[in-house]
């Protein structure tokens, strides 16, 4: 008789004996589906399986791991076995955190499946069955908890070896592929004043692709599981992970045991590791490192199509910051002018805008890249670090001012610098006056810029270069989209004598642009770039006014006038630039007079002392050339309300400057995914207590609010 016929017999007895099904192999609640499941469909003697329970649960409640967190219980299963057969201990998937409010909870959504090994005795009969019974206890929980249970029971038939099939195979395998893997490199467990520290991993992970790192403690108590768990990327590449001990603090010398889940970005896609690991707790070197704690989840990780859009957005919020106010002005009135041209030529205008945006755009990004690849440390506005590049951009503010005064004419048309350089329905002017947006607007940086940025830094080229043109479309956007809105180019005024009056008027933002430039250059390169500076623009004005005023002169005296202007203005350009290309040794915000004098210049190693003695600290990163920042500054931090605040909380206030180039602010503005300043970090009371990143744009209120919530 052949096996599938001795297999169909058995089971056809045990049908009609009433043995098979004394108690069901599943059973529900409302919120539960339970069955017993076993990896084999028939056991034979001394076989080895899995035998397990698989949960079912519906949407937004859920079931406890081993630790079930600060509230909860873990599910139990009661085996009752025949004589001989043995049974191991649960062998849990990597769990999630659960949070409700204050609490966190770990455990399991959705489905769960919880298996054992199971050994068959040697001694088992074949052609007999092999019952097996569980009792199965757990709670089931939302905002309400429910203590639940089930008795299960199947009945498997004893064949001989190699007459068993796999059972619930895909279950299983999924199952299996849940559970956490042993550490495949060395963990080292540390404690110190602030805490304890989890250091793993050797050069197997980069910040660009690890996005979440978790602990989570086989045992109750030994780490506060509601605290946050920050971490930082090694040099070698490793992970540092920061912990905040529980109530039940393993001491030095036990081990700390549990699973750490790893979470990645691959090609694209978040993809979840975990380990388990156990190593005993170490007290700490006497000197410990100065590198700040990094908030990973804290921020959402960014995908490359997220990123694209969060630039759209921070490009056509950049519109609204003040540092491109005094071009916006101009193109206003560039709009007027324009809108009662064709719809065609007013369309193309809005295109060359956008072209000079997008070209701007795009050389910014190869530069970036270029300098990336020589190794060079550079993040969003770096080109404003530059002393030459402010006076360059002073000079060029001061001329354009200049232009709008009627002190000279550039070219033809009214409005758009660079418009002499070419006489085709004033496009060149638009294609120009998108480049001059770009450069004035580099050092702002807008709500959504930063992630985005962040992000792009640490792309490779073609990603980069992407997220940089999408931020200067949205920049362009506005425009572009009023050139191709027919109804309220209808509303605008018909040209005439008001616009030179107007186009007089927007030249003080542009002086006003020129004199924060000058400020900002005397924080790079100290007071004496100011009389420099200064200098160079009283040529310029001359050279311009020589110009204008012989350009109806005879041939002879419009050359020599020409000539002697080209002249002026070479030697006073020339002599700026040499003469800034080195900065003052003195940096502006130590003796910069500040509305609020309550903070300390920020140094890592001052930032460490403060962490270490549980001190809470506001770190401010900040420059000279940002005007997001210094419009912060003075609307919120320095706040009468704000620095009582901080002087109530015994906060210490540090003050990042990053006006000229520093290594160690662009790397940790890198640790936060930032490529620029301004960034806010508040640290609550406590050594281990995790970083707050505040928004780009602050009011008093929000600072407030910020320290009274932590």
């Amino acid at each position: 008789m052949n096996i599938t016929i001795t297999r169909a017999l058995l089971l056809l007895t045990l049908a009609l004996t009433g043995q098979a099904h004394a108690l069901p192999d599943r059973a529900a609640t409302e919120q539960v589906s339970v069955r017993l499941i076993t990896s084999l469909d028939a056991v034979y003697p001394g076989a080895e399986l899995q035998v397990g329970v698989a949960q079912s649960i519906i949407e937004h409640w859920h079931t406890y791991w081993i630790n079930p967190g600060d509230s909860g219980l873990a599910t139990t299963i009661a085996y009752d076995l025949p004589e001989g057969a043995e049974v191991g201990g649960i062998q849990w998937p990597a769990p999630k955190k659960i949070q409700l409010g204050p609490v966190v909870n770990y455990g399991y959504e959705h489905e769960v499946t919880l298996l054992s090994p199971l050994t068959v005795p040697e001694d088992a009969v074949i052609g007999g069955v092999f019952p097996i019974h569980a009792k199965v206890n757990w709670l089931v929980c939302e905002e309400i908890c429910i203590p639940q249970q089930a008795e299960l029971a199947l009945e498997l038939p004893i064949v001989a070896e190699g007459e068993a099939n796999p059972a619930h195979a895909a279950l299983i395998e999924r199952t299996r592929a849940s559970w956490p893997v042993a550490a495949p490199w060395p963990v080292e467990v540390q404690r110190s004043d602030s805490g304890l520290n989890i250091a793993f991993g050797d050069n197997q992970w980069s910040v660009r692709n690890v996005v979440e790192v978790w602990f989570y403690p086989q045992q109750w108590g030994w780490v506060d599981h509601a605290a946050p768990q920050s971490y930082r990327l090694t040099d070698q590449g490793g992970v540092s992970l920061a912990l905040t001990p529980g109530e039940a603090a393993v001491a030095e010398g036990e081990s700390l045991a549990g699973v750490l889940t790893v979470t990645e970005i691959i090609d694209g896609q978040r993809v979840r590791r975990a380990y388990t690991l156990a190593a005993p707790v170490r007290p700490a070197p006497v000197a410990e490192a100065v590198v700040p704690a990094v908030d990973r989840q804290a921020e959402s990780p960014i995908l490359w199509p997220s990123a694209l859009l969060l630039a759209l957005l921070g490009g056509v919020i950049l519109n609204l910051m003040p540092c491109v106010f005094p071009v916006l002005s101009i193109k206003a009135l560039s709009l007027i002018q324009h809108a009662h041209e064709t719809p065609r030529q007013t369309r193309l205008q809005g295109w060359a805008y956008t072209a000079g945006i997008l070209a701007s755009f795009a050389l910014l990004g190869g530069l970036l890249i270029a300098l990336k690849a020589g190794g060079a440390q550079i993040g969003w506005g770096f080109q404003f670090q530059s002393p030459v590049f402010v006076l360059a951009i002073a000079y060029l503010m001061f001329a354009v001012g200049l232009s709008l005064s009627g002190v000279f004419t550039i070219g033809n048309s009214i409005v758009g610098v660079g418009s002499s350089l070419a006489q085709r329905s004033g496009y060149s002017g638009s294609f120009f006056t998108g480049v001059l947006a770009t450069i004035v607007a580099t050092p702002c940086t807008a709500p959504f810029m930063g992630a985005a940025l962040g992000f792009a830094l640490s792309q490779p080229p073609v990603v980069l270069l992407a997220v940089f043109l999408s931020l200067g479309f949205g920049l362009a956007l506005p425009y572009l989209l009023l050139s191709y809105w027919p109804a309220l180019q209808r509303r605008l005024p018909k040209p005439g004598v008001w616009m030179e009056r107007l186009k007089q008027g927007l030249a003080f933002p542009m002086y006003g642009a020129a004199v924060w430039l000058v400020w900002v250059l005397a924080q790079q390169a100290g007071v004496n770039a100011v009389a420099v500076a200064l200098g160079g623009m009283v040529a310029i004005g001359f050279a311009a006014w020589l110009c204008e005023a012989t350009k109806y002169a005879n041939v002879g005296a419009r050359r020599g006038g020409t000539s002697f202007a080209v002249v002026t203005l070479a030697a006073a350009l020339l002599a700026g630039f040499v003469s800034v290309e080195t900065p003052a040794s003195a940096v502006a915000f130590e003796s910069e007079p500040t509305l609020n004098k309550n903070w300390e210049p920020y140094s890592p190693a001052r930032l460490a002392e403060l962490r270490a003695e549980g001190k809470p600290v506001f770190l401010n990163f900040t420059a000279a050339w940002c005007i997001s920042c210094l419009v912060n500054e003075r609307v919120a931090l320095s706040q009468a309300s704000v620095t009582d605040a901080f002087e109530r909380s015994g906060i210490t206030y540090l003050k990042g400057d990053w006006t000229n180039r520093d290594p160690e602010i662009t790397r940790f503005l890198s640790h936060f995914g930032r490529s620029g300043v301004p960034l806010y970090l508040f640290y609550p009371k406590g050594g281990s207590s995790e970083a707050l990143v505040l928004p780009q744009l602050l009011t008093p209120e929000l600072v407030i609010e910020t320290i009274s919530r932590s």
